[in-house]
């Protein structure tokens, strides 16, 4: 999950839960009850946190820093960020936090009984940023994407109380497909931050240098890349799917809202001829509610 608004410098708890409005999916919609609003917010507020930090997009002054106990001097320092964070973490579990983010996720984690792994899941995916920036194969990907992403789709189904062993494995899939969805949408950010997400070994065989995703504009051999990489994400968002039809409601509408916002970002890729490099082609409300009606009728 990646947004860009900057953060309120006086205030990391209301500047982190701002991006919400920024990401490629509704993290907390109004039509939820609002038991659950109140929970997915504190979730997103914590994986945010964990991202943010990640990347090195924390509000500057150190605010998020000092609430977690590191040092000034060490307040740039990712990787002694997140070890303080998960120490935080783990106070939500069997003590008190201190940073606001993780205060307001406690009682979330109380009342749904959540466990702590896939919290430590996102931790653990962001310190593999701090030391992975390239990726050799799909299942490399796939594996990253396994702490990345599929915890966030597994949290909001403890938190609405669908968890079953297929909904997880139909989760996994959509999540999965969203993270491959943003890598595709964020490669000349993310290059920028000497990542790439896109397979080495797919890069081979498309003929794709690292000097060719530099460019300000994408070569034939980038699009015909990137236009690979989408359709195996639009075949992981086809396999998660009939997570919709297996829930009822609103939560049925939310979900909708997941796999739709994927298959929009897919939908302004591919209008944009695969040309990723200029920056994230975007889709308008139009393509997104027209997405979320063939989802939720079960065509896509």
């Amino acid at each position: 999950m990646r947004a860009a608004r900057p953060a309120h410098t006086d205030d990391p708890e209301r500047g982190t839960l701002a991006k919400a409005t920024d990401e490629n999916f509704p993290v907390a919609p109004f039509f939820l009850p609002r038991a659950w609003r109140d929970d997915l917010m504190a979730v997103y507020g914590y994986a945010r946190l964990v991202d943010d930090i990640g990347d090195g997009d924390l509000a500057p002054g150190g605010a998020d820093a000092r609430l977690l106990g590191v040092t000034p001097e060490r307040a740039d320092d990712r990787l002694a960020l997140l070890d303080a964070l998960e120490a935080d973490l783990r106070r939500v579990f069997d003590g008190t936090p201190r940073h606001p983010l993780l205060l307001r996720l406690q009682p979330t984690v109380r009342r749904r009984r959540l466990t702590p792994e896939p919290f430590l899941a996102l931790v653990a995916a962001n310190r593999q940023d701090q030391l992975v920036s390239r990726y050799e194969t799909y299942d490399d990907l796939l594996a990253y994407c396994e702490l990345s992403a599929n915890p966030v789709g597994r949290l909001v189904l403890a938190v609405t109380g669908t968890t079953t062993p297929e909904r997880v494995r139909r989760s996994d899939a959509i999540c999965t497909a969203l993270q491959i969805v943003e890598h595709l949408q964020d490669v000349t950010e993310d290059l920028g931050r000497d990542r790439i997400y896109l397979p080495a070994t797919d890069m081979k065989r498309f003929h794709v240098t690292e000097a060719d995703l530099s460019a300000k504009t994408a070569s034939a051999s980038v699009r015909a890349l990137i236009a690979y990489e989408a359709q195996r994400a639009r075949d992981l968002l086809n396999e998660g799917a009939p997570l919709v039809g297996s829930v009822h409601g609103r939560l049925k509408l939310l979900l909708a809202g997941f796999v739709a916002g994927g298959r929009a970002a897919l939908g302004a890729i591919a209008a944009a001829d695969h040309d990723v490099l200029p920056g994230p082609p975007r889709h308008g409300k139009l393509r997104l509610l027209r997405e979320v009606g063939t989802t939720l009728r079960g065509e896509g």
